[in-house]
């Protein structure tokens, strides 16, 4: 796996005009975000050595190199999720690409059902922790040399770009929550008692993403910051019925302002 990662790596260097050391993950309906990169240059994933390929709808599957903020950065329109069929090493792959591409931080975005009752449709959910539900860990098998074998994670999602975004929200009058998300294997929505026991256990979101990725980045000693836009909430005394074709539209409907909130923080950071 490691020789694979490096090839891709190689074959993307000899093709890159530009020196990213930030990436951006759009997740399910945030693709708009890529439309504001300037100077770009794409690569569909299929036209990859050894890439996966995303099969989701909302999910476009290409690497994007360009500008945004006035900084070099990459972008994976559409990521690659367990429930497709995928193991974690496959799920990971782009982030231990990432890094043996130079890349230093890394901002996820994903649409998640929110569970707080404080949450509303379509709120910016800054993630603070996750908790994780996978029933396969990423870091399962020979050690990557990348980072140590049981690596910390007291600090998955870095405070400094936590407390960079919190400036900015309330600077552009943008409502930022907080929380923690739950990555589950999915691909079914919550039930409501799933909904219920999830917050009981500490989470204010739930997705099917994510959480892999952070815990491959962190290992790679990459720094992270995560936002979900709540496309949905559950849990609640009347239950909510949910479609992928809603949370796409809740996700698309918040995302200018995810987009000011991740465009200033690359720019400032």
């Amino acid at each position: 796996m490691y020789e694979r990662i490096q090839e891709t790596a190689s074959w993307l260097k000899e093709r890159m005009t530009t020196s990213p050391k930030t990436a951006i993950i759009l997740g399910t309906g945030l693709g708009q975000l890529a439309s504001e990169i300037t100077d770009s240059y794409e690569f569909p994933y299929s036209e990859i050595p050894n890439f996966p390929v995303s099969t989701v709808e909302g999910h476009a599957g290409k690497l994007i190199f360009g500008k945004l903020g006035g900084k070099d950065i990459m972008a994976m329109e559409g990521r690659f999720h367990f429930y497709e069929g995928y193991n974690m090493k496959e799920v990971t792959f782009p982030e231990r690409v990432m890094y043996e591409l130079g890349i230093e931080t890394l901002f996820v975005s994903n649409a998640s059902g929110g569970m707080n009752p404080d949450f509303k449709i379509g709120d910016l959910m800054i993630i603070t922790d996750h908790i994780n539900l996978f029933p396969e860990h990423p870091l399962r098998g020979k050690n990557f040399p990348t980072g140590p074998r049981f690596p910390d994670m007291h600090e998955a999602y870095n405070h400094e770009l936590i407390e960079l975004a919190d400036e900015i929200g309330k600077e552009k009058g943008i409502r930022l929550m907080h929380g923690v998300y739950m990555g589950v294997q999915g691909p079914t929505f919550e039930t409501p008692a799933e909904y219920r026991m999830y917050h009981r256990m500490g989470a204010d979101a739930v997705g099917m993403s994510t959480v892999p990725e952070v815990i491959v980045a962190c290992h790679c000693g990459i720094k992270v910051f995560g936002i979900s836009i709540i496309t949905d909430l559950g849990g609640f005394d009347v239950p909510v019925e949910v479609s992928h074709e809603e949370v796409q539209k809740a996700a698309n409907e918040a995302q200018p302002k995810m987009t000011e909130i991740m465009r200033e923080m690359i720019r400032r950071s």
